[in-house]
């Protein structure tokens, strides 16, 4: 079978249908939940990975084949900041690329109607135009410090697409950008870039340290979306897109790393010096989506960074000491 659907045939799910939002207990994963429950979906599942470890094959075909979801959000992803994917390349690719081939696979056996597979902005060339549009993917060299990432999200478009081509289902991908919100990792080594900030510039403040040291120069410019507006990108995206290529998720606007400091900083309280270790990588100079193919769609965002990011800190301090900032 080998018919491409238009962008006009996505249609409004049923609220009744079985959701599997894999990763349910993650960043994303968590405000996909919120948000399908809020607009009145009654069956969302989600087991965590003590429950179904989506590495083991085995384990993953059998539960698709026992639970039988209607619509599946691959939103489930090893992931981690700059240190992380520099120092754990091999762990990064290796757990991806098996997490999304048994889930592709798992729901393909199963004829999984409505399928969404979320990637990251990392797939992108690192000197990619700006901003970058979708038609960017696989036009140059990716950033060397998450390019084992980045192969194996591009590896699951590459599937999704397949799929699309072979059997013809209604599968999509969407790109996100770099995201935070509550639910976030705020893990001293493997966290991103905001919720790093925080917990380094909250320490600072409790302690009273005058000085706060950053990675990198702070001149790369990053672009960040509230996972609350990207939970909501997905479900508009399974109700009204249906087509081959991916799709960015966004803000279309963005800012330095130094100013992102600073601005933290200040919904922190942190009033110390801010310096910078010139000698720690930066990353891609920038990463600015374009977002003109969902806005289209008649998706904006609606979540601005200084309240996201005040809402994000509330509920790190909230949860400062419990298991969920331990990861």
């Amino acid at each position: 079978m080998t018919s491409e659907r238009s962008v006009e045939t996505a249609r409004p799910l049923d609220r009744l249908a079985r959701v599997f939002v894999a990763g349910s207990r993650g960043l994303v994963g968590s405000a996909l939940r919120r948000h399908l429950v809020r607009e009145g979906f009654t069956d969302v599942i989600g087991p965590g990975s003590a429950e179904l470890d989506l590495r083991e094959r085995g384990a993953v075909l059998d539960w698709f084949a026992a639970m039988r979801p209607d619509v599946v959000v691959l939103a489930a992803a090893r992931v981690g900041g700059i240190r992380a994917n520099a120092t754990q390349p091999a762990t990064f690719i290796s757990d991806n690329l098996r997490i999304q081939v048994n889930v592709l696979d798992a729901a393909l056996e199963q004829g999984v109607e409505r399928l969404l597979f979320l990637g990251s902005s990392c797939i992108y060339p690192k000197f990619a135009d700006q901003p970058i549009r979708e038609e960017a993917l696989l036009t140059g060299a990716l950033e060397p410090t998450n390019d084992a990432y980045a192969i194996a999200k591009i590896a699951g478009i590459q599937q999704v697409q397949a799929v699309r081509r072979q059997h013809g289902l209604p599968w999509i991908c969407a790109m996100p950008t770099n995201l935070y919100g509550p639910g976030d990792n705020f893990h001293p080594q493997h966290s991103h870039v905001l919720p790093s900030l925080i917990r380094r510039f909250h320490k600072a403040r409790q302690t009273g340290a005058r000085r706060a040291v950053n990675w990198g120069t702070g001149t790369p410019r990053r672009e960040f979306l509230h996972v609350d507006d990207l939970a909501r990108a997905c479900l508009h995206l399974l109700e009204h897109y249906d087509a081959n290529q991916p799709v960015n998720v966004g803000t279309g606007t963005d800012l330095t790393i130094r100013e992102t400091a600073e601005l933290v900083a200040e919904v922190v309280g942190y009033q110390g010096t801010i310096e910078w270790d010139a000698e720690q990588p930066d990353g891609a100079p920038r990463k600015l989506l374009d977002i003109s193919r969902l806005t289209a769609l008649g998706w904006a965002p609606r979540i601005g960074l200084r309240e996201g990011l005040a809402q994000t800190y509330a509920w790190y301090r909230e949860h400062l000491g419990s298991g969920a900032l331990r990861r």
